[in-house]
């Protein structure tokens, strides 16, 4: 049986090489604290375990309220929208409303309008079931990569003679420092970090105790009193009423007239 053999080129005629694409790697930053609220348990334990093995820390939920409770420990969410006791959709609004924690949404819902919905409910990015593994760390890096400017760039916040800086957690006044408490600089943080807003007293629940429960709206007052007395004025934290607490601007208020 005779074989065709394929005559090859002439190294001297030869056209020169293309060089291919370099490997495909996974994203050299983190590791992250990852929440992966999945109600499949083998779905979950398997991505886990993918994430784990490029270093990332990973806590996992099933469930919507338990996505509720844990996202404030991590630093990136992945979550599928079918969840078996809230809509995915309600969780990424929740979440959203108070913290920046970037969100992917990761969902065997595919329409178009399903993916407009994601990202107008705060996910970051959209990516569907079945997705390649690369494709998710890579999302994920670039994520991160936008949310990390914002960090950056609000490492110190200054208002007036008010200075916190977030990288140590200290906080000055007319260049002297004023000790405070955890809670107490978080919640400073939070309300220095958008000037103005007014935080409702959910959301600092929430944000700075991780907890909404009715009876630590008493040491919500305590610890705004106690900024208040830090700061020296209580012009600094300006009450509204019914709904929450903004960060006043004391040092823009016109001096009394002599």
């Amino acid at each position: 049986m005779s074989q065709t053999v394929r005559s090859l080129p002439h190294p001297s005629s030869a056209s020169p090489a293309r060089p291919g694409p370099p490997p495909l790697t996974a994203q050299p930053a983190g590791p992250w604290r990852v929440l992966v609220v999945e109600n499949d348990a083998r779905t979950a334990q398997t991505l886990t375990r993918s994430l784990e093995r490029h270093g990332h820390q990973v806590r996992t939920a099933a469930t919507g309220a338990a996505a509720l409770r844990e996202h404030h420990h991590a630093d990136v969410i992945l979550i599928d929208l079918e969840l078996p006791d809230v809509d995915g959709l309600e969780i990424c609004r929740s979440i959203t409303a108070v913290c920046d924690t970037p969100l992917l949404a990761v969902t065997a819902r595919d329409s178009e309008v399903d993916r407009v919905l994601g990202l107008q409910a705060g996910a970051d990015d959209y990516l569907v079931k079945p997705y390649g593994f690369r494709e998710l760390l890579a999302r994920m890096g670039a994520v991160m990569r936008r949310a990390r400017p914002a960090a950056t760039a609000g490492a110190v916040l200054q208002l007036g003679p008010l200075v916190v800086e977030q990288t140590t957690r200290t906080v000055r006044m007319h260049g002297r420092p004023v000790p405070l408490t955890r809670k107490e600089f978080d919640l400073l943080l939070l309300l220095a970090s958008r000037p103005g807003a007014v935080a409702t007293r959910r959301q600092i629940l929430q944000q700075v105790w991780q907890d909404t429960d009715t009876p630590r709206s008493r040491t919500l007052d305590t610890h705004v009193n106690g900024l208040r007395r830090k700061l020296g004025s209580g012009d600094w934290i300006v009450t509204v009423r019914g709904v929450g607490f903004r960060l006043g601007q004391p040092w823009n208020s016109p001096s009394p007239a002599k």
